[in-house]
């Protein structure tokens, strides 16, 4: 069911009404108009247009080539209303705004997500997987120890358990964040490492303290990384917010962060990279 129109937000407890109204059956697509306030008992009044289309045993391939689709980031479609339905077609280029004018339909689906890399399973990455649950990325969580995931993640999250974590910055799309807080300082530092190299990605955090960003300061300088790629090292992740070291409240204060930094990047027109998941497995562990 789709829909657009003004004081629509709380329609979603009206589905049963408004399919009982719809006499969905009768029709493989229809396109209806209800004001909220009379019509559907809603306080905020306005009014809305909404899609319903019923699918059958049939549709099956083809509601699932949309779902694929949708998971691998945005995209839209424009159809006209015939009697088989809603005839679509792919939209090249630039999405329109979704709408309904008449017979024909543009619609939206699926979400811009940042692709994340978050090494290490512990208790601030289990909060942190939790806290970026609704927001606009796609999270690759790696550990290699065979035990360390919860045992069920975010629909956001692929879990992937590598012999050598640092070889996934290797399948692992340009322009991805990354964020290190792994069991292994060594680890961490070897990660560090190589996702400094290059400008392949635009911010990358560790967890920590001032002690550990100066430990880690002199021995980058060590390995040859200079001034610049040094002070691209985020460290420690979620200091601009509140000084609780509380594993939830260091997620909040981390995921405001990304946020920032993911809007920050598209406001200069960074181009998104491609969908992280094709290049790392596309399963939900692996």
């Amino acid at each position: 069911m789709g829909g657009e129109g003004e004081g629509a937000g709380g329609l979603e407890p009206e589905k049963g009404q408004i399919e009982r109204s719809a006499g969905l059956a009768s029709a493989r697509f229809r396109i209806l108009s209800f004001a909220l306030g009379p019509q559907l008992g809603q306080c905020c009044g306005g009014h809305v247009r909404v899609s319903l289309e019923l699918f059958a045993a049939g549709d099956l391939a083809r509601v699932r080539d949309f779902a694929a689709r949708e998971a691998a980031g945005p995209f839209a479609t424009v159809g006209r209303v015939g009697p088989r339905g809603l005839e679509r077609a792919l939209v090249e280029g630039e999405h329109p705004a979704a709408a309904i004018e008449g017979d024909r339909v543009t619609e939206t689906f699926g979400e811009a997500r940042r692709d994340l890399v978050l090494f290490g399973a512990g208790h601030v990455g289990r909060a942190l997987v939790l806290a970026l649950a609704p927001l606009p990325f796609r999270v690759v969580w790696v550990d290699p120890r065979p035990d360390a995931f919860p045992g069920a993640v975010p629909g956001n999250v692929t879990l992937v358990r590598p012999a050598d974590p640092v070889a996934v910055l290797d399948q692992v799309a340009d322009g991805a964040f990354v964020l290190v807080m792994t069991h292994d300082h060594a680890l961490d530092l070897a990660i560090v490492d190589a996702a400094l190299h290059g400008t392949r990605f635009p911010h990358v955090g560790v967890i920590g303290s001032a002690t550990k960003r100066a430990r880690f300061e002199k021995r980058l300088r060590e390995v040859g990384h200079g001034p610049a790629a040094i002070a691209r090292l985020i460290c420690p992740i979620g200091a601009t917010g509140p000084k609780s070291k509380l594993p939830a409240v260091i997620a909040a204060a981390t995921a405001v962060e990304l946020i920032v930094a993911d809007e920050r990047l598209k406001a200069v027109g960074e181009r998104r990279s491609e969908p992280l998941l094709a290049s790392v497995g596309g399963g939900r562990a692996s």
